[in-house]
């Protein structure tokens, strides 16, 4: 019984995923997005201020492996963990491959918490002069040779500069104004933008699945207690909790990730009590009580995986939505200090007397393909869980 309902709810999720895909909307979507996962992931390889690869004297190095950061290394482990774990025969289950994820990542985090000593207060001229001054055989260079904190590399002209006025220095995208590389810290932010919205998102998920298979589930007074509680956290301002947290408690990322997690489960429970409500009384379900199974496998072995597919609809969403509060937040100047952000560089097209439109186009066209990424691959994936509402929006169109 357990191997035919997993085989079925396998292959139903399969099918929706092959049919979510075969559009180029959710192609297009899905390109970017892997797109900035590349540049998360990358990112110091990708935009740095420090040679990749030097050559001297017939000795090879790696100047730039000094001086990653905590979280590069992190991020790097966790993407090499899951690439060796996806080409092992644990990738044939979903849980498996995802326990065995979450267990690798805690254990390279807290390795890289122990060993990892961060170089702190780096003088990116240093690397400069030392390029010009020693007699390299060759030197190889990312490929946007500016790091997202490298600033002022040319005092005598004024720090926000269009794209290519500079003829000194090439930058694609201008500056911004500290006199930071724009694109080299849109690379970087990419990495908070996917962060959050994850993470957010994870959270969110992860309350609203377990309260809302409880209401589904026993229905009655659980139901009922559990709808106030949805209808209380719905009622809350997400933007101006955000906006309190950080006056009281300062800039952080992780308070971000929290609060966005913490108001937004109550839509998760939402699709899951739907379903559980409508799955409690078919004869599977029946069956594994009558078998006396405990009900943590009644409701996240069986159940779960056969009403999991709207949740992933709403999942898609609520990605795009973190990322625009975060942007939201750091647009109005209250987001990450140091770190580069989407947002924190919209807001610098209009700090001067002179709109800055390169601050304006990069950043907020980077947060509109984002959104409208998730949003055209969670329309897509709707529409292959629900036929009947993708007929009736053509009938309207």
């Amino acid at each position: 019984m357990n191997d035919n309902t997993h085989s079925r709810s396998s292959g139903f999720m399969r099918r929706v995923l092959n049919k979510t895909f075969s559009g180029w909307g959710a192609r297009i979507g899905l390109v970017w997005i892997i797109m900035l996962a590349i540049m998360a992931i990358f990112a110091p390889f990708l935009a740095n201020s420090m040679p990749l690869l030097v050559s001297l004297n017939g000795k090879i190095s790696a100047p730039i492996l000094r001086y990653l950061t905590i979280e590069d290394i992190v991020v790097l482990l966790a993407f090499f963990t899951l690439l060796l774990l996806l080409l092992t025969p644990a990738r044939r289950s979903l849980k498996k491959l995802f326990l065995y994820f979450v267990i690798a990542l805690v254990i390279v985090t807290v390795a890289t918490l122990q060993l990892v000593v961060e170089q702190e207060n780096i003088v990116y001229e240093d690397f400069r002069t030392d390029l010009k001054t020693t007699q390299y055989d060759w030197v190889v260079m990312p490929p946007i040779p500016y790091a997202p904190q490298d600033y002022l590399r040319d005092i005598n002209t004024l720090p926000l500069e269009a794209p290519l006025e500079n003829k000194a220095y090439t930058h694609w995208m201008g500056t911004e104004e500290n006199g930071g590389d724009v694109l080299s810290r849109m690379i970087h932010a990419s990495r908070i933008a996917l962060v959050i919205g994850l993470l957010a998102t994870g959270i969110g998920m992860f309350i609203g699945v377990i309260l809302g298979g409880l209401m589904g589930y026993f229905s009655g007074v659980v139901d009922m207690l559990g709808m106030r509680l949805v209808e209380i956290f719905e009622s809350i301002p997400t933007l101006f909790l955000l906006l309190t947290f950080v006056a009281f408690f300062g800039r952080s990322i992780y308070i971000i990730m929290i609060i966005i997690g913490l108001t937004s489960w109550s839509g998760y429970a939402r699709y899951i009590r739907a379903e559980f409500l409508r799955l409690r009384k078919q004869d599977f379900v029946q069956a594994t009580i009558a078998s006396g199974l405990p009900l943590r496998s009644i409701l996240f072995r069986h159940m779960l995986p056969n009403g999991i597919a709207p949740l992933l609809v709403g999942a898609t969403f609520g990605i795009a939505s973190a990322i625009l509060a975060e942007a939201t937040l750091s647009f109005l100047g209250l987001g990450l200090v140091g770190a580069p952000s989407w947002g924190q560089m919209l807001n610098q097209s209009i700090q001067s007397s002179t709109f800055n439109w390169w601050m304006a186009v990069y950043p907020g066209g980077a947060i509109f393909l984002t959104v409208f990424a998730y949003n055209l691959i969670g329309e897509s994936l709707r529409d292959a869980i629900d036929p009947q509402m993708a007929k009736k929006a053509g009938v309207v169109g």
